[in-house]
């Protein structure tokens, strides 16, 4: 399915942690490979994505990194469907998403026929103006537990 998403990971002097997936990587569950945002002096990495499906396992390979400072990385996730970027930092050794200020991840139930591709759910600001207007939040029990990145 065709969906947009973007990726960028912010972590400062970690080149040499990052450099595996600045390289194409067939072995990999997602596609594509990190590139270095050019002139940016603490370290920056970006990555888009044109199908849902060729996303998955991005966050778990991130996470899986020998990062000399893990406290200092921050993972931004843009959804083609989400107001702003998520934002993902380690949290007890994993990657979480960390809550943003006016904003809401909301989580609507799935198709039936969407049942081969994980919902990330979208990331709405909670002060637009049609706020009031969106669909009901899915129960927790009802959200896809699957990552979709």
């Amino acid at each position: 399915m065709s969906r947009m998403a973007q990726v960028l990971v912010l972590a400062r002097y970690e080149d040499e942690v990052m450099e595996p997936l600045t390289r194409p990587d067939e072995a990999r569950t997602w596609r594509g490979s990190f590139e270095q945002i050019p002139g940016w002096f603490v370290g920056g990495w970006y990555l888009e994505f044109y199908r849902e499906s060729q996303r998955r396992g991005v966050l778990a390979d991130l996470e899986a990194l020998p990062w000399n400072q893990p406290e200092c990385v921050q993972v931004m996730l843009h959804d083609e469907d989400d107001d702003c970027f998520g934002l993902w930092m380690f949290q007890d050794g994993a990657l979480a998403e960390v809550p943003i200020p006016r904003t809401q991840r909301v989580h609507v139930t799935p198709p039936p026929w969407r049942s081969d591709s994980p919902d990330p759910g979208c990331l709405w600001r909670t002060d637009r103006p049609d706020a009031g207007k969106w669909p009901a939040h899915s129960p927790e029990h009802e959200q896809d537990p699957r990552l979709s990145w």
